[in-house]
This record gives C-alpha cells, structure tokens and sequence, in this order.
C-alpha cells in the first residue's frame, strides 16, 4: 500500500473574496501535492473556508444580510479560485458544515476529560482582524493614543465570561518538542519567532466567546461559542475522517505538513499542538510558514488600491505562467515581489522561448520529417552525455529541492537541463543534418524527445496544464502510432500600453 501523506493549507477566512495570497498559498500546496503523487504516495490535499467568529458577523452586519449568506457567497469565491487554478484539494472543508461541528465537539471534550479547561472571566486586548488575543507587551503604538497588534491591526479591549485552556501546562513540553524536532517549525526565522514567545512565559488561552453567537457551540456550556481558532485548526482533522471514520483518521493523521503563511505560525506550532498534547493526539509533522507576497514590493491592502484578483491574473496571463512566475520567482519561505512586467518577462523568457520553443522546434521537426513517428534516442557520447544530464536534473535534482519546498531551486535546476537541450540542438543542427544525415537527425530528434518527456514530468507539479499537454502528445506516439502536429504550449504575453509606459 503507498506511503500517506497529509498537506494542508490555512483555511482561509471567507469575508472577501480571495486575493493572490491565498492563490500563492494554494498554488504552492498544489504543487507538493502534485509532487508528492508522482512520488508514488497516497497523497490527501486539504484546504477549506474558516466561517465563524467575530469579524464575519461584522463584516454580514455592515452589509445588512445574514451570516450564512455572507459565507455561502464568498465560500464560493475560494471554491471559484480552486476550479479556476486546477488546484487538486482531496477535501474542502467549510467550518460550517454538521462533520466539522462534531469534530470540534469531539476535540473540546478530549480537553475537557484530559482537565485543561476552566470558566473564568476574560479582560484583555483583542484583534477582531487577526482573531487573536494580545498581551499588553505585544502591542505597538498607533496614531495618538491607538494601541496596534503586533501585525498593525486595531485591537479593542475586551471583557467577557469565558472558558480558558491552560496552555501555560504546556510551556515545557513545546519547548521540548521544538528541541527534540528541530524540523518542526520551517523556516529557521519562523521557528526561532516561536521559541522566543514560548521561551518568555505562556499565559492560559480563552477559548469561547459569549458575546456573539457565530461559532461552533461549547459542548453543555449555553451561551458559549468556541473561539474561532479551536475550530479552524480541527478542520484538518474533520477533512480525514475525525471522529466519525476512524480508518481513514488512523490512516492520514498526523499531517505531514500545514503550510500556512508566517502570521499565523503562533496558532499553527503553539496553540494547536498544546490542544492536540492535551487530547492525547498525533502531532503534525511539520509547519512551515511561508512569507508574503508583495505588490512591486509594498504590502498589499484595499486603502492603497493594490490589492489583486488571482482571477484576473489567470485569465490575463494564464493559469500556468503564474503558478510559474510566483514558484520560480520567490524563494518559498521568504517575502516575495510580483508585477504584470515580472510576470511576463519571466513567463516569456523561460516557459515560452527556451522550454516552449524547445518543444515546438523538436516535435515539429519530428512530424514534418518522420511523418510523425517518434524515432529512438541516439546513442553516440553527446546523445548518452545529454540524457544523463536531464536524468540527473528531473530524477535527482529537482525532486530533492521540491522535498524540501526549494521550489526556485528546483526549477533552476529544471532550467539548466533545458537550456542544455537547447544548446545541444544547436550544435547538432537537425534541420542540417536532415539533408546530410537523415538517421543521425532522428537519432538527434529521439534523444530530445526523451529528454522532453523527462522536462515535462519534471516540471508537472508547478506547471500541470501544459506539461500534461505536452505528456498526452508525446505518450500517444507509443508503438509508433504517428504524433498530431504540436501546437505552442506558452503563447508569448505582452503588456498593455500603460504597463509598458
């Protein structure tokens, strides 16, 4: 049976509609799913909308309409984005959903039985934004007199009934967690972050709200909500099976990995791996905060106007040149720049005139002079020397760079391989060597055939559409049935006349 293998996203809080993080974070989710399937691993992709807690029914307020309406419309913006970006989610969960609130109940319960919560009364500094809790020590100063989270949002004090968790228990185990398994928190600056918060003192987390009644119901406590982040973090659990089937939760839990965005690494490696120790359940593997993407280097939000549709994107530069473009370009982990120029410069340079070209030039040659019909790869020294090149880029390279999420590595290491095929189709000058030579030139053509397939499959996760295309081309070649006549796989993209001024 194949080796499991669990990857979730953050489930993404639905009171807009998305923007290109949340694509940015899926893409890349879709990626190490896509990658870890060719792997031979049985591979369950989850993502899903996080529809409860205080800013939705703010947010449905402001609108005049109710709750449920608000998240059913913009539940249906995300599911629009996952059709949209062929993204390969095994299960999208809403937190909404009857399976999720018996999870919830079920995890609640276990902290409950294991004596980790308590009925007191809550005073303190919240973010309805971030849906956090904040200690006096972590806010920053705003304009006057206005106290700032430390991500910059509005906080407002906050007094209510509440039941706490007493993550203060658990301040020595994580710490002993992150010692034991330094892979645990990814990147070194995201797990670093964490150690210093746990290292100064964890004070007992509320968990339920009372004054509003947007959630997930405490169990046997009337009146009480759950607070939005219990809940939202089980649904990675509610998406394999938990608590109703067993099989499967046994079968994909713990998570290999949760690949969320760094601000909410705190949630991720402190407060959901205290409930789980205090349920007495697995831990997941690894969480790995990747950084922000930034608009010509400048955060994005809607009071400066540069907040981007991924929709628009796709549909003005197509799906695969900008899963491409953000996988190449940003060294995952770290902040990251994109614009329409960027975009296009990258698209063009690489998918459209060096691995496009690459394919066009060799299948068009392959239709027109062989009447179609995919010859044997060479075996002279420069044939045998090209495929061990390509086989050492796809069947080494690149898969060890994608197991450890260094996707731009990965790629330049694909990039080089197909600059290498090119270089060699200029030395061997097909296109002479079919009025010289006509079986040298096949011979040429079969080693670069190969050589494509082997591109294509490599690069497959970051750029599906277009590699599967061009797999589905050359795989109907098998025994000699003759290919169809290629068509460009990457059409060049072209600025607008504003974006060119």
């Amino acid at each position: 049976m194949a080796e499991p293998y669990l990857i979730t996203t953050a489930i993404s809080y639905p009171n807009g509609p998305p923007h290109i993080g949340h694509a940015y974070e899926a893409i890349a989710g879709d990626a190490i799913a896509r990658f870890q399937r060719s792997q031979g691993r049985d591979v369950r992709f989850v993502g899903g909308t996080d529809e409860h807690g205080l800013k939705m029914v703010q947010t449905a307020r402001a609108q005049h309409r109710e709750t449920i309406d608000l998240a059913d419309e913009m539940s249906g913006y995300f599911r629009k984005m996952v059709e949209l970006f062929g993204l390969s989610y095994d299960a999208f969960v809403r937190t909404t959903e009857p399976r999720h609130h018996r999870a919830s109940a079920a995890l609640w319960k276990a902290l409950e039985e294991a004596g980790d919560l308590y009925l007191d009364r809550y005073e303190g500094w919240y973010s309805v934004r971030d849906e956090a809790f904040y200690d006096e020590s972590e806010l920053v100063a705003g304009e006057g007199d206005e106290k700032l989270s430390p991500q910059g949002t509005p906080v407002e004090w906050t007094a209510e009934e509440t039941w706490f968790f007493r993550l203060s228990k658990y301040q020595e185990p994580l710490l002993r967690l992150y010692r034991d398994n330094p892979d645990f928190i990814r990147p070194e600056s995201r797990r670093n972050e964490v150690l210093r918060f746990v290292e100064t003192g964890l004070k007992d987390l509320s968990v339920s709200r009372t004054s509003f009644d947007w959630g997930v119901p405490v169990p046997g406590s009337e009146g009480h909500v759950m607070y939005v982040w219990v809940d939202a973090l089980t649904t990675y659990m509610t998406a394999v099976g938990y608590p109703d089937d067993q099989a499967e939760y046994e079968r994909f839990w713990p998570a290999d990995l949760h690949l969320i965005g760094k601000d909410i690494v705190r949630f991720h490696a402190v407060y959901w791996p205290a409930f789980l120790m205090s349920a007495g359940l697995p831990l997941p593997k690894q969480v790995f905060g990747h950084g922000f993407l930034l608009s010509r280097g400048e955060k994005m939000s809607k009071s400066v106007g540069n907040v981007i549709d991924p929709m628009e994107l796709a549909e003005r530069f197509g799906v695969d040149a900008v899963r491409y473009f953000l996988l190449r370009e940003v060294p995952f982990g770290q902040d990251g720049s994109y614009s329409a120029e960027a975009i296009v410069a990258r698209a063009n340079a690489d998918l459209a005139n060096s691995f496009g070209n690459l394919a066009q030039r060799i299948l068009s040659m392959v239709h027109k002079n062989l009447g179609g019909v995919l010859p044997a790869a060479g075996e002279a020294a420069e044939d045998r020397d090209l495929r061990a090149l390509v086989e050492t880029a796809t069947r080494t390279e690149v898969p060890e760079a994608f197991e450890r999420l260094a996707f731009s590595v990965g790629i330049e290491a694909w990039l080089r391989a197909v600059f290498a095929c090119n270089q060699y189709v200029d030395v061997q000058a097909p296109w002479t060597l079919r009025k010289t030579e006509p079986e040298r030139m096949a011979a040429v053509l079969g080693t670069l055939v190969a050589a494509v397939r082997e591109l294509a499959r490599a690069i497959a996760p970051i750029i599906p559409e277009s590699a599967d295309k061009l797999l589905t081309l050359i795989d109907a070649g098998e025994g000699g049935v003759p290919i169809a006549q290629p068509t460009p796989l990457f059409p060049r993209l072209e600025l607008d006349e504003e974006e060119e001024a």
